[in-house]
Protein backbone atom coordinates (compact mmCIF):
# COMPACT_ATOMS: atom_id res chain seq x y z
CA UNK A 1 0.00 0.00 0.00
CA UNK A 2 1.37 3.22 -1.26
CA UNK A 3 1.84 5.40 1.63
CA UNK A 4 0.97 8.99 -0.53
CA UNK A 5 -3.09 9.15 -1.12
CA UNK A 6 -3.71 9.86 -5.03
CA UNK A 7 -6.16 13.56 -5.10
CA UNK A 8 -8.21 13.94 -8.12
CA UNK A 9 -11.40 15.76 -9.10
CA UNK A 10 -14.08 16.34 -11.80
CA UNK A 11 -14.28 20.10 -12.76
CA UNK A 12 -17.99 20.58 -14.47
CA UNK A 13 -21.37 21.73 -14.17
CA UNK A 14 -24.24 19.77 -12.60
CA UNK A 15 -22.00 16.35 -11.90
CA UNK A 16 -23.53 14.93 -8.43
CA UNK A 17 -24.53 12.12 -10.20
CA UNK A 18 -21.22 11.09 -12.17
CA UNK A 19 -19.76 7.69 -12.10
CA UNK A 20 -16.36 8.43 -12.47
CA UNK A 21 -15.37 8.92 -8.71
CA UNK A 22 -15.80 5.73 -7.74
CA UNK A 23 -14.43 3.96 -10.49
CA UNK A 24 -11.75 5.71 -9.70
CA UNK A 25 -11.34 5.47 -5.99
CA UNK A 26 -11.99 1.70 -6.17
CA UNK A 27 -9.62 0.81 -8.73
CA UNK A 28 -6.94 3.14 -6.96
CA UNK A 29 -7.79 1.11 -3.38
CA UNK A 30 -7.52 -2.04 -5.52
CA UNK A 31 -3.88 -1.18 -6.91
CA UNK A 32 -2.26 -0.03 -3.68
CA UNK A 33 -2.57 3.71 -4.12
CA UNK A 34 -6.13 5.47 -1.88
CA UNK A 35 -7.49 7.78 -3.85
CA UNK A 36 -9.74 10.68 -2.78
CA UNK A 37 -12.09 11.72 -6.14
CA UNK A 38 -13.77 15.39 -5.09
CA UNK A 39 -16.49 16.55 -7.67
CA UNK A 40 -15.28 20.51 -8.41
CA UNK A 41 -18.98 21.52 -9.75
CA UNK A 42 -18.84 24.83 -11.26
CA UNK A 43 -23.02 25.18 -10.62
CA UNK A 44 -22.52 24.95 -6.91
CA UNK A 45 -22.15 27.64 -4.51
CA UNK A 46 -18.36 28.51 -3.94
CA UNK A 47 -17.35 27.80 -7.33
CA UNK A 48 -20.32 29.17 -9.51
CA UNK A 49 -19.30 32.00 -11.38
CA UNK A 50 -15.47 31.30 -10.80
CA UNK A 51 -13.14 31.46 -14.03
CA UNK A 52 -12.28 27.83 -15.00
CA UNK A 53 -8.46 28.50 -14.47
CA UNK A 54 -8.51 29.63 -10.84
CA UNK A 55 -10.27 26.33 -10.22
CA UNK A 56 -7.63 24.68 -12.19
CA UNK A 57 -4.74 26.48 -10.41
CA UNK A 58 -6.65 26.34 -7.26
CA UNK A 59 -6.47 22.19 -7.35
CA UNK A 60 -2.89 22.39 -9.04
CA UNK A 61 -1.44 24.70 -5.91
CA UNK A 62 -3.79 22.34 -3.65
CA UNK A 63 -1.96 19.00 -4.59
CA UNK A 64 -4.44 17.61 -6.82
CA UNK A 65 -2.83 14.76 -8.69
CA UNK A 66 -4.88 14.82 -12.06
CA UNK A 67 -8.46 16.46 -13.04
CA UNK A 68 -11.62 15.32 -15.62
CA UNK A 69 -13.55 18.52 -17.31
CA UNK A 70 -16.58 17.99 -18.67
CA UNK A 71 -19.56 19.53 -19.78
CA UNK A 72 -18.61 22.74 -20.46
CA UNK A 73 -15.19 22.75 -19.69
CA UNK A 74 -13.54 20.62 -22.43
CA UNK A 75 -12.95 23.22 -24.49
CA UNK A 76 -12.02 26.10 -22.76
CA UNK A 77 -9.52 24.00 -20.54
CA UNK A 78 -7.11 23.80 -23.74
CA UNK A 79 -5.56 27.14 -23.92
CA UNK A 80 -5.28 26.61 -19.98
CA UNK A 81 -2.87 23.64 -19.95
CA UNK A 82 0.85 24.17 -20.83
CA UNK A 83 1.30 20.37 -22.74
CA UNK A 84 -1.51 18.81 -24.55
CA UNK A 85 -1.27 15.05 -26.99
CA UNK A 86 -2.38 14.81 -30.50
CA UNK A 87 -6.49 14.31 -29.81
CA UNK A 88 -6.38 17.03 -27.99
CA UNK A 89 -4.43 19.10 -30.46
CA UNK A 90 -6.26 18.14 -33.05
CA UNK A 91 -9.65 17.87 -31.68
CA UNK A 92 -9.57 21.16 -29.45
CA UNK A 93 -10.98 19.49 -26.32
CA UNK A 94 -9.76 17.45 -23.46
CA UNK A 95 -11.26 15.68 -20.63
CA UNK A 96 -8.15 14.65 -18.55
CA UNK A 97 -5.62 16.53 -17.28
CA UNK A 98 -2.78 15.10 -15.13
CA UNK A 99 -0.46 17.03 -12.56
CA UNK A 100 2.70 16.28 -12.80
CA UNK A 101 4.82 17.05 -9.02
CA UNK A 102 6.68 20.45 -10.78
CA UNK A 103 3.01 21.23 -11.63
CA UNK A 104 3.10 21.31 -15.20
CA UNK A 105 -0.59 20.72 -16.82
CA UNK A 106 -0.91 17.83 -19.37
CA UNK A 107 -4.30 17.36 -21.54
CA UNK A 108 -5.44 14.29 -22.57
CA UNK A 109 -8.67 13.45 -24.07
CA UNK A 110 -9.96 9.82 -23.41
CA UNK A 111 -13.69 10.23 -24.88
CA UNK A 112 -11.96 9.35 -28.24
CA UNK A 113 -10.01 6.47 -27.06
CA UNK A 114 -12.51 5.19 -24.26
CA UNK A 115 -15.66 5.26 -27.11
CA UNK A 116 -13.24 3.38 -29.44
CA UNK A 117 -12.39 1.00 -26.71
CA UNK A 118 -15.90 0.27 -25.94
CA UNK A 119 -17.21 -0.35 -29.24
CA UNK A 120 -14.74 -2.33 -30.07
CA UNK A 121 -15.80 -4.55 -27.78
CA UNK A 122 -19.33 -4.19 -27.56
CA UNK A 123 -19.57 -4.08 -31.67
CA UNK A 124 -16.81 -5.98 -32.48
CA UNK A 125 -17.59 -6.84 -36.16
CA UNK A 126 -19.75 -4.04 -36.76
CA UNK A 127 -19.75 -2.34 -40.08
CA UNK A 128 -18.71 0.92 -41.09
CA UNK A 129 -19.16 1.57 -44.71
CA UNK A 130 -21.63 4.15 -43.63
CA UNK A 131 -22.31 5.40 -40.28
CA UNK A 132 -24.86 8.27 -39.46
CA UNK A 133 -24.11 10.64 -35.92
CA UNK A 134 -26.46 12.77 -34.74
CA UNK A 135 -25.05 15.18 -32.31
CA UNK A 136 -21.21 17.34 -32.44
CA UNK A 137 -20.96 18.85 -28.99
CA UNK A 138 -17.75 18.12 -26.80
CA UNK A 139 -18.35 14.38 -26.77
CA UNK A 140 -19.95 13.86 -30.05
CA UNK A 141 -16.46 15.51 -31.48
CA UNK A 142 -14.71 12.75 -29.77
CA UNK A 143 -16.97 9.80 -31.09
CA UNK A 144 -16.68 10.96 -34.21
CA UNK A 145 -12.85 11.39 -34.44
CA UNK A 146 -13.02 8.14 -33.03
CA UNK A 147 -15.20 6.73 -36.33
CA UNK A 148 -12.84 7.82 -38.48
CA UNK A 149 -10.03 6.49 -36.96
CA UNK A 150 -11.80 2.76 -36.87
CA UNK A 151 -12.39 3.39 -40.32
CA UNK A 152 -15.82 4.61 -40.93
CA UNK A 153 -15.75 5.02 -45.05
CA UNK A 154 -18.90 7.76 -44.75
CA UNK A 155 -19.74 9.14 -41.73
CA UNK A 156 -22.85 11.30 -42.31
CA UNK A 157 -22.52 14.23 -39.33
CA UNK A 158 -26.02 15.69 -38.53
CA UNK A 159 -26.79 18.60 -35.69
CA UNK A 160 -29.04 20.90 -35.13
CA UNK A 161 -26.65 23.64 -35.66
CA UNK A 162 -25.46 23.53 -39.74
CA UNK A 163 -22.22 25.57 -39.06
CA UNK A 164 -21.28 23.42 -36.11
CA UNK A 165 -21.22 20.35 -38.24
CA UNK A 166 -19.24 21.26 -41.38
CA UNK A 167 -16.69 22.76 -38.75
CA UNK A 168 -16.81 18.94 -37.65
CA UNK A 169 -16.85 18.06 -40.91
CA UNK A 170 -13.87 20.12 -42.22
CA UNK A 171 -11.77 19.17 -39.21
CA UNK A 172 -12.31 15.34 -39.54
CA UNK A 173 -11.54 15.36 -43.20
CA UNK A 174 -8.35 17.21 -43.13
CA UNK A 175 -7.18 14.74 -40.39
CA UNK A 176 -8.19 11.89 -41.91
CA UNK A 177 -6.31 13.10 -45.28
CA UNK A 178 -9.62 11.76 -46.76
CA UNK A 179 -13.21 12.98 -47.29
CA UNK A 180 -14.01 10.57 -44.45
CA UNK A 181 -17.42 12.86 -43.16
CA UNK A 182 -20.25 14.53 -44.57
CA UNK A 183 -22.55 17.36 -42.74
CA UNK A 184 -26.14 15.68 -43.02
CA UNK A 185 -28.80 18.21 -43.88
CA UNK A 186 -31.91 17.92 -41.60
CA UNK A 187 -34.40 17.00 -44.94
CA UNK A 188 -31.71 14.22 -45.55
CA UNK A 189 -31.50 12.54 -42.15
CA UNK A 190 -34.64 10.52 -42.60
CA UNK A 191 -33.10 8.41 -46.19
CA UNK A 192 -29.94 8.12 -44.51
CA UNK A 193 -30.95 6.84 -41.26
CA UNK A 194 -32.34 4.03 -43.39
CA UNK A 195 -29.68 3.05 -45.76
CA UNK A 196 -26.45 3.59 -43.12
CA UNK A 197 -24.98 0.16 -41.13
CA UNK A 198 -25.47 2.26 -37.96
CA UNK A 199 -26.24 5.26 -35.75
CA UNK A 200 -24.72 7.18 -33.06
CA UNK A 201 -26.59 9.32 -31.22
CA UNK A 202 -23.87 11.88 -29.31
CA UNK A 203 -26.74 14.20 -28.06
CA UNK A 204 -28.03 14.47 -24.53
CA UNK A 205 -31.54 12.76 -25.48
CA UNK A 206 -32.58 10.04 -23.33
CA UNK A 207 -31.28 11.53 -20.45
CA UNK A 208 -33.75 12.46 -17.51
CA UNK A 209 -33.67 15.94 -17.68
CA UNK A 210 -33.86 14.98 -21.67
CA UNK A 211 -36.67 12.56 -22.23
CA UNK A 212 -37.31 11.01 -26.03
CA UNK A 213 -34.74 10.08 -28.85
CA UNK A 214 -32.89 11.92 -30.97
CA UNK A 215 -34.79 10.60 -34.38
CA UNK A 216 -37.21 8.53 -35.35
CA UNK A 217 -36.48 4.27 -34.41
CA UNK A 218 -39.22 3.51 -36.68
CA UNK A 219 -36.61 4.22 -39.41
CA UNK A 220 -34.07 1.19 -38.20
CA UNK A 221 -34.12 -1.85 -39.38
CA UNK A 222 -32.60 -4.96 -38.06
CA UNK A 223 -29.36 -5.14 -40.10
CA UNK A 224 -28.58 -1.82 -38.12
CA UNK A 225 -26.49 -1.32 -34.80
CA UNK A 226 -27.26 1.78 -32.81
CA UNK A 227 -24.72 3.23 -30.13
CA UNK A 228 -25.68 5.89 -27.55
CA UNK A 229 -23.07 7.88 -25.46
CA UNK A 230 -26.00 8.36 -22.67
CA UNK A 231 -25.29 6.31 -19.70
CA UNK A 232 -27.76 7.82 -17.30
CA UNK A 233 -29.80 5.68 -17.86
CA UNK A 234 -27.72 2.92 -19.22
CA UNK A 235 -30.80 1.92 -21.60
CA UNK A 236 -31.82 4.90 -23.58
CA UNK A 237 -35.42 5.03 -24.66
CA UNK A 238 -33.44 4.85 -27.92
CA UNK A 239 -31.59 1.89 -27.11
CA UNK A 240 -35.10 0.02 -25.92
CA UNK A 241 -36.66 0.85 -29.36
CA UNK A 242 -33.81 0.01 -30.69
CA UNK A 243 -33.23 -3.59 -29.89
CA UNK A 244 -37.35 -3.95 -30.40
CA UNK A 245 -36.51 -3.51 -33.94
CA UNK A 246 -33.92 -6.31 -33.49
CA UNK A 247 -30.34 -3.55 -33.99
CA UNK A 248 -27.83 -4.38 -32.06
CA UNK A 249 -26.95 -1.54 -29.42
CA UNK A 250 -24.27 -0.38 -27.22
CA UNK A 251 -24.77 1.36 -24.72
CA UNK A 252 -22.71 4.51 -23.28
CA UNK A 253 -21.49 2.73 -20.45
CA UNK A 254 -19.18 1.14 -22.19
CA UNK A 255 -17.54 4.38 -23.30
CA UNK A 256 -17.95 6.11 -19.65
CA UNK A 257 -15.42 3.30 -18.32
CA UNK A 258 -12.79 3.33 -20.87
CA UNK A 259 -12.89 6.44 -20.72
CA UNK A 260 -12.03 6.00 -16.74
CA UNK A 261 -9.33 3.47 -17.22
CA UNK A 262 -7.37 5.65 -19.75
CA UNK A 263 -7.58 8.26 -17.53
CA UNK A 264 -6.45 6.09 -14.74
CA UNK A 265 -3.44 5.01 -16.93
CA UNK A 266 -2.59 8.76 -17.24
CA UNK A 267 -2.93 9.31 -13.83
CA UNK A 268 -0.79 6.58 -12.13
CA UNK A 269 0.98 4.71 -14.55
CA UNK A 270 -0.67 2.05 -13.51
CA UNK A 271 -2.30 -0.40 -15.56
CA UNK A 272 -6.31 -0.47 -14.99
CA UNK A 273 -8.41 -3.64 -14.36
CA UNK A 274 -11.01 -3.27 -16.77
CA UNK A 275 -13.64 -5.96 -15.88
CA UNK A 276 -12.79 -4.42 -11.95
CA UNK A 277 -14.30 -0.58 -13.40
CA UNK A 278 -16.64 -2.08 -14.95
CA UNK A 279 -18.10 -3.13 -11.67
CA UNK A 280 -17.55 -0.01 -9.49
CA UNK A 281 -19.07 1.87 -12.27
CA UNK A 282 -22.06 -1.13 -12.45
CA UNK A 283 -22.75 -0.93 -8.88
CA UNK A 284 -22.63 3.00 -8.50
CA UNK A 285 -25.27 2.94 -11.28
CA UNK A 286 -27.49 0.65 -9.33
Amino acid sequence: MSERTLLLGLIGDDIALSRTPPMHEAEGLAQGRPTIYRRLDTLRSGLKGRPLAEILHAARDLGFDGLNITHPHKRAVVELLDEIDDDVRRLGAANTVVIREDGTLVGHNTDVSGFRSGFLEGLPDAETGTVVQIGTGGAGTSVASALVGMGAQRLLVSDLDPVRAQELVASLNRGAGRQAAEALPQDQLEPALQACDGVVNATPMGMPAHPGTSFDTGLLSPRQWVAEIVYMPLRTQLLEEAAQRGCRTLDGGRMAVFQAVDAFRHFTGLEPDVQRMREAFLLASS
